[in-house]
């Protein structure tokens, strides 16, 4: 090394920006796989009221048979977990074996009839 020569810095790293890689990887495939995904979960936490999650996966893999120079294959998985509409309920009672029914077994049952047709109220 020669005294005109600066000295190189090894604690400077380049880093490579994910955001231009997700935007980039599989010529945008991913980017706007990735987009709609998100704007279908943005959609579901404004329509049902709750939470929800993304999570944004970069799997990336040693290169083939351990050759330094050879490529590294990367790949982007997501997972969304959007939230679901609050299930409708409906309320049932338990008769004296247990079993779930609509009408409270402990009420008594009432005959109904229906009424005569008239068109004068008069009559009825």
């Amino acid at each position: 090394m020669t005294a005109n020569q600066p000295e190189r810095d090894t604690t400077e790293q380049h880093t490579a920006p994910v955001a231009a890689f997700l935007a980039s990887h599989l010529n945008g495939r991913t980017d706007e796989e990735l987009s709609a995904e998100f704007h279908q979960l943005l959609d579901a936490v404004r329509a049902h009221g709750k939470k929800g999650q993304m999570t944004i996966t970069i799997v990336v893999e040693p290169p083939a048979n351990g050759v330094d120079s050879a490529p590294m294959p990367i790949g982007v998985e997501s997972t969304v977990k959007a939230p679901k509409p609050t299930p409708v309920k409906s309320l049932y009672f338990l008769d004296d074996d247990g079993q779930p029914v609509r009408e409270d077994p402990r009420q008594l049952a009432m005959d109904f009839r229906s009424a005569p047709a008239t068109q004068t109220f008069k009559d009825a």
